[in-house]
């Protein structure tokens, strides 16, 4: 009743103004038009605020992913440095060992490797560190103990040769576990914390040469001590 009142007063209003009923139902019908297309166009407004919003977001999380992968590049790049400077004041202070061919110290990737003969550690068939064992195990451990978030894994490894029963060990495998953890107890001793610590024996089952020949067994009866950051290993 009120809208058909409304339309009565409106056509009436219309009349007075000179339009006819035909004329208004135009201009009402091309204000719909308006209206529509207003409407479509403030929806499509909408919809590209929305998408302008999730691409600044996604700016931002691309921003603050750059950001970290800054950091972290420049994090490695330290450690690397830091690395490096170690391996050379290792290297420095175990040269006459080096030159002798007793121990060898390499940098690889992040990580620094000290492979150390067992003639200049143990007594054949022993897991007693002799005098020149820990005269190098000190330079070692001097170079270790100020260390932090690393990880020292000390590995012991033997050639394929049966211990001898006397020895007091069931097999090379217990010999060599026997000598990485005597290395462990050492570096401890000698101020290197033992957090960073860990010991593993391999016995005969990781050669780095052919046990065939006495130079070659000799190559194998060896000590590796993994220096790295904790999240390497």
């Amino acid at each position: 009743m009120f809208r058909k009142t409304l339309a009565v007063l409106a056509v009436a209003a219309l009349a007075a103004c000179g339009y006819s009923k035909e004329e208004y139902g135009a201009k009402v019908a091309e204000a719909d038009k308006y209206m529509k297309q207003y409407q479509d166009e403030s929806a499509k407004a909408a919809d590209l605020e929305k998408k302008v919003a999730s691409q600044q977001s996604q700016i931002t999380g691309l921003q603050s992913q750059l950001a970290e992968t800054a950091q972290a590049k420049a994090k490695l790049e330290a450690e690397k440095q830091a690395m490096q400077a170690q391996y050379q004041q290792l290297t420095a202070s175990l040269q006459k060992e080096i030159s002798e061919g007793n121990i060898q110290v390499q940098n690889l990737k992040g990580k620094m490797l000290v492979r150390l003969s067992d003639k200049i550690l143990f007594p054949s068939g022993s897991a007693a560190i002799n005098k020149d064992g820990k005269a190098a195990l000190d330079k070692v451990a001097e170079s270790f103990k100020a260390l932090q978030d690393k990880s020292v894994i000390v590995s012991g490894f033997t050639d394929n040769v049966p211990v001898s029963p006397k020895a007091g060990f069931a097999s090379n495998w217990e010999l060599s576990t026997a000598r990485a953890l005597s290395v462990v107890r050492y570096l401890q001793s000698k101020g290197v914390d033992p957090k960073m610590l860990g010991a593993g024996g391999f016995g005969e089952y990781r050669p780095v040469a052919p046990n065939d020949t006495p130079e070659g067994r000799q190559q194998n009866r060896r000590i590796e001590i993994i220096l790295a950051p904790v999240e390497a290993q």
